[in-house]
């Protein structure tokens, strides 16, 4: 019986699925700058981006690509968190040796990545996940492994918000005069 129930909890992992609500959370980044994700993602999409070790060639990837592509990120009203169970002096080093813009999440006892469920079996040590968090905390993509080193797929499911600058659209053939566009609201 109890081995039934090991299994079935097992198997029943409570990591954030598309459509699902994201665990909150409020955490503090390297720089003590507070972070809360339903605060967040009042002003945009939230990329929550877990890996597992600093300074590792896998996660230097990953987090260089996200640099390299912040200004993509920034243009979708997008932010991103990087969670590692790595300790504030690790990251801080790590944050500066890459130039990045984003902020860095120390989580060295795992409880957000615990909350997620990214949690690497007997260490303490967070699985590469990358979750897409848009309004009311719904879980917009899951990216695991090698597929959440490239943060195109995160980019492209952020959605842009409610008054936000669009791409402009080509002009209507004919003389039809230019729409004026009302101001955005709030």
């Amino acid at each position: 019986m109890l081995n039934s129930l090991l299994v079935v909890g097992w198997l029943s992992a409570a990591i954030p699925q598309v459509g699902e609500t994201a665990p909150d959370f409020t955490v503090k980044d390297t720089a003590g700058t507070t972070y809360t994700l339903s605060e967040m993602v009042k002003k945009g999409p939230v990329i929550v981006a877990f890996f597992p070790k600093a300074f590792t060639s896998g996660c230097t990837k990953e987090l260089t690509a996200y640099r390299d592509r912040y200004k993509d990120i920034e243009q979708v009203q997008g932010q991103v968190l990087a969670f590692s169970t790595d300790d504030a002096e690790t990251l801080t080093r790590f944050k500066t040796e890459l130039k990045a813009p984003f902020a860095f999440i120390p989580d060295p006892d795992g409880k957000v990545v615990g909350a997620y469920d990214v949690k690497m079996p007997v260490l303490t040590v967070s699985k590469r996940y990358t979750f897409v968090v848009g309004e009311d905390r719904k879980v917009l993509k899951v990216d695991e492994g090698k597929d959440a080193i490239d943060p195109t797929g995160a980019i492209v499911a952020c959605p842009l918000r409610k008054g936000a600058a669009a791409k402009p659209s080509a002009a209507p053939a004919g003389n039809t005069p230019p729409i004026k566009a009302e101001p955005a609201t709030k």
